[in-house]
């Protein structure tokens, strides 16, 4: 069985972290682990995070810095989904995920995304979104990226950057290995 952590960076989110935890509890009820990677929030959302997570990694703000650290404390896993705490993972994700790397050339990958708004323009820009990273194998965060364990420790994590630490990851392993694109859509918040 393929082992997945799912790794969520927050930085003041005690506003949606239970939520987005609480969707993520049949995957730890099936043996996967949950990372909540804490920049230093000072709202409590490590607190409010903890009895929903197998571990909650506090750690210096900034989102490479971290999804690296909750990579580290996930342990022997053979997945790794990094997930905003504004994103929202599609019901049957794991056997989407499960069923995507059962072809051994496939070692990373995103979801396809929808803006949470019903808003026609947002939806567009979702839709534009998912458009260009199937194009380029160029994901964002928004769109749940997710890599197999070994590549990612090869590579060395995420380039720890202040902006746009997703895309420079992307670049760097859409030279390196074959992705897949799961269409069933992640749905992130249009907050942002």
């Amino acid at each position: 069985m393929l082992t997945i952590a799912f790794i969520i960076p927050t930085l003041n989110e005690a506003g949606t972290i239970v939520a987005v935890l609480q969707r993520l509890q049949s995957a730890r009820d099936a043996g996967h682990v949950v990372v909540v990677a804490d920049g230093g929030s000072t709202d409590g959302t490590a607190a409010l995070a903890a009895p929903y997570a197998d571990q909650v990694a506090v750690c210096a703000a900034g989102r490479a810095q971290q999804m690296n650290q909750g990579a580290r404390a996930a342990g022997n896993v053979d997945l790794l989904v990094f997930l905003h705490a504004d994103t929202q993972l599609p019901e049957q994700a794991q056997a989407l995920l499960c069923r995507e790397l059962t072809d051994a050339t496939v070692s990373w990958g995103w979801f396809d995304a929808r803006l949470s708004s019903a808003d026609w323009r947002l939806r567009v820009i979702g839709r534009a979104m998912s458009l260009r990273a199937r194009l380029t194998r160029v994901c964002t965060g928004d769109q749940a990226m997710f890599v197999r364990r070994r590549l990612f420790d090869a590579l060395g994590g995420f380039p720890e950057l202040r902006l746009m630490e997703d895309v420079a990851f992307s670049k760097i392993l859409r030279k390196q290995a074959q992705s897949a694109v799961i269409r069933q859509p992640v749905i992130t918040s249009s907050r942002r």
